[in-house]
This record gives structure tokens, sequence and C-alpha cells, in this order.
């Protein structure tokens, strides 16, 4: 019994749709493996900051500011919205451990309600919570950067060697 090709799960081809075939584009296009490397780290990071509708500007600016790919930054970020989701109460929890702050009673559900309903009242109300988050998210930003460059580069590396490698002539061609 041969084995086919695997049959491509809704996820699998969504991860490959919006981030892979970017990617792929772009190492064909010449973009290195260590900016693209360093846009997805950096995307990353940015996108799971506890600061709900801030993280498309915020990657347009390190990604103007750093030259890194725009649409890499993007793909990464607007994929990473559940993540970051996700992250909030974590961030909130060692932001009020970093500041020994009183721990916040409200639900997730109910303030990221509160964000996506009125982002302005949301943060005047929860300034100190979310100013404690953002900076302990800015504490472990860069370890994630860190991390994730180093996790990602080999990867990268290795779809560009299979890339050149799927282009390089063969040796019955070089006549």
């Amino acid at each position: 019994m041969s084995r086919g090709a695997p049959i491509p799960t809704p996820g699998a081809e969504l991860l490959r749709r919006k981030i892979l075939d970017p990617i792929r584009v772009q190492l064909t296009q010449g973009l290195s493996p260590e900016k693209i490397a360093l846009s997805v780290a950096v995307a990353l990071a940015i996108a799971i900051n506890p600061i709900v509708g801030t993280t498309t500007i915020l990657c347009f600016v390190a990604a103007w500011a750093l030259k890194l790919n725009q649409p890499i930054v993007q793909a990464i970020n607007w994929s990473s919205y559940a993540l970051q989701l996700l992250l909030i109460l974590p961030f909130i929890r060692l932001g009020e451990w970093l500041f020994r702050a009183p721990r916040e009673s409200r639900s997730l559900e109910r303030l990221v309600g509160m964000m996506k309903a009125d982002l302005g009242g949301a943060v005047r109300e929860l300034r100190t919570t979310l100013g404690h988050a953002f900076i302990a998210w800015l504490a472990v930003a860069p370890l994630l950067v860190a991390l994730v460059y180093a996790a990602t580069l080999p990867l990268v590396r290795g779809l560009a060697r299979r890339i050149t490698a799927s282009r390089s002539p063969t040796v019955g061609d070089a006549a």
C-alpha cells in the first residue's frame, strides 16, 4: 500500500497559505534568511503585546525602522491574534507580580470586551493594570525575539537551501 501526500487540514492549509508561502516568495526574491527570521521574531514579539488594537501600527513602525519585510511582519501579526488574547492575562499577572500590584479581578473575556467596545475608555479605566502588563511584555519581548530568531533561522536557512537546490540545474542539464 503506497503512502500518498498527506491530506492538508484547514489549519495547516491556512498556515501554508498565510505564512509559509509569503516566506517562500521572499526567499526566491533575494531576501536573506536572517532578515526573514528577524522579521518573524520581531513580528511575533510585537503581536503578543497585551494592548489590543496596537499591534498593526507597532509592527508597521518596527518593520519600517528595522527595514524588515512588511508582508511577513503583518502576516505573523494577523495570524497571532488568538495568541495575543491568550497571553493578556499572563502579562497582567506578571505585571502585578513585578509591581506588587493588587490582582485584577475581571475575566479575560470582560477585559477584551471592554477594549473592543471602547479602547480609549478601557485604557483610562485599566491604565495601571495595562501599564504593568505592557512593562511586563517589554521585559519579556527581547528574550522572545532572541529565542524565536534562534529557532526560526535554521528553519529558514533549510528552506532557502531546498529552494536553491530545486532551482539548480541537474548534471544532465549542464550541456
